[in-house]
């Protein structure tokens, strides 16, 4: 299982610690695997993008009207995180939804 996150994110780290056993790519340092983000699109929509961060709140207006997939890409900050890759299988954020399809207590 794959955490793609931030290193220093608390929501990151509490699903790491949850899978031991998981390894976490820091999306700011190593970046995404081509066709993740692609993929991952594809199946969450504008819900991959955190419009609630810090990040979004200080983008311009134009900026903020961009091609979701190019924000991402010059920002990574901006994807709601955990982005969680299991067999081929993907999952967004950390809530009760999340952990109960992953197994987590």
């Amino acid at each position: 299982m794959k955490i793609y996150g931030l290193k220093n994110c608390d929501t990151c780290r509490k699903a790491l610690k949850q899978f031991p056993d998981s390894s976490l790519v820091d999306i700011r340092a190593d970046g995404m695997p081509d066709g993740l983000l692609e993929a991952a699109y594809a199946e969450f929509g504008a819900k991959l993008v955190n419009t609630r961060s810090t990040t979004w709140r200080g983008l311009s207006e134009a900026e903020r009207g961009g091609e979701p997939l190019a924000l991402l890409r010059t920002h990574p900050a901006l994807m709601k995180r955990p982005l969680i890759e299991r067999d081929g299988e993907l999952f967004l954020g950390w809530d009760q939804n999340t952990r109960a399809a992953l197994g987590a207590a």
